[in-house]
């Protein structure tokens, strides 16, 4: 059996990326291990068809962290034997792909997002700089590389002339169905964000929007805007009243619940970098899996995916325009809120994971194939 191994800096129980991906190979067959950082809140890990390593750091963000958790994850690889060696994202790139050298086996590149275009990196030159450099070295070595969507695929494509491969970030059907769609927003359905809380996500002018909407608001998440938000939402009157209520770090499992009891989705990014603008996040097939309309920003792969399919309002990013959207949805006109809660039935249909794992499947298969030696 093939030891395939995975590095994040994330939480592995809330990476529900990796959780499909490295449940997906596990289940066909692939040993698997995937190697996280245990933060200061983690809960115990959730049992997986994987198996799960998580280190421990005494530093927790900067670039502290950054060169501790390299460093142990550096050792801790040295000590691993695999076939195959994956990092996800430019901030695990190094020491995988210095393991994946002495050991003379593939390297794959898995980007989440283009690191060097997030919001926390655009705005510090000097920082943007580096990790420039460690993409312009990093990139061009890798066997196999992909990332979560088209448009990402192709800049990556055009700065460094190697193809990239495309493994969107969309949930599963697992056979379930849903119930029809119903007539009107649901009476008692509330407005939910699920996500981090971080710079340039919209969440400013969603909550200075929520004293002209006709809803409730749940946000799911958190993240270094968190005392922020919670203060703007206070100064806003929104706590007080309850019609915005933070429930911190939700596990998938309960997080799925609470969007199938969502009546809209918000997807709300600002122009931060190409990261944010190109982006695909796994929030829109998540609202569209459950059978909730959602606003969304106009950037590109949001808007064309939504000219095919037709389950969001697609909105300026004011207070005035997502108040308008929502309470359009909410209140004001039903039937354009059916019709968009049909048409996420039937999108959920053609984009989910099942379709989605078979490209993986094959993109392994042949790294495998290739490289008949493992360690």
């Amino acid at each position: 059996m093939s030891l395939l191994l995975f590095t994040v800096t994330t939480d592995l129980n809330y990476d529900q990326r990796m959780q499909r991906i490295c449940g997906s190979l596990a289940r066909n067959g692939y040993d698997v291990l995937l190697v996280g950082r245990a933060w200061p809140h983690s809960l115990p890990l959730v049992a997986q068809p994987y198996r799960q390593h998580r280190l421990h750091c005494w530093y927790s963000k900067g670039k502290l962290f950054y060169l501790e958790f390299n460093l142990r994850l550096l050792f801790f690889l040295l000590g691993q034997r695999a076939a195959v060696w994956c990092a996800i994202d430019l901030d695990t790139a190094l020491p995988v792909w210095l393991r994946a050298k002495l050991g003379r086996q593939p390297f794959v590149y898995d980007a989440h997002e283009l690191f060097t275009e997030v919001p926390e990196v655009v705005n510090r030159p000097v920082v943007q700089r580096l990790w420039r450099r460690v993409e312009r070295f990093i990139v061009p070595r890798t066997h196999l590389a992909y990332t979560v969507g088209p448009a990402l695929a192709r800049l990556f494509e055009q700065r460094y002339g190697r193809p990239f491969e495309v493994i969107r970030n969309i949930s599963r059907l697992n056979g379930r169905e849903l119930p029809p769609a119903p007539l009107a927003a649901p009476v008692g359905g509330y407005i939910l964000y699920q996500g981090v809380l971080n710079a340039g996500r919209g969440l400013e002018a969603l909550l200075d929007a929520m004293p002209q909407v006709a809803g409730r608001l749940v946000i799911c998440g958190e993240g270094d805007l968190s005392a922020e938000l919670r203060q703007r939402a206070a100064n806003l009157g929104l706590l007080a009243s309850g019609q915005v209520e933070f429930k911190g770090y939700v596990m998938p499992d309960a997080l799925r619940e609470v969007t199938r009891g969502a009546a809209v989705g918000v997807m709300l990014l600002e122009n931060q970098g190409l990261s944010y603008y190109y982006s695909l996040a796994n929030k829109f097939f998540d609202y569209l899996h459950a059978g909730v309309p959602q606003i969304v920003v106009d950037f590109p792969e949001y808007r064309h995916l939504n000219e095919q399919y037709e389950v969001a309002e697609v909105v300026a990013l004011t207070p005035a325009a997502i108040a308008a959207a929502l309470n359009r949805l909410l209140r004001d006109e039903p039937a354009r809120y059916h019709q968009l809660a049909v048409n996420c039935r039937r999108a959920r249909l053609d984009l989910n994971w099942e379709q989605e794992e078979q490209h993986l499947l094959a993109l392994y298969a042949t790294l495998i194939k290739a490289q008949p030696v493992s360690a």
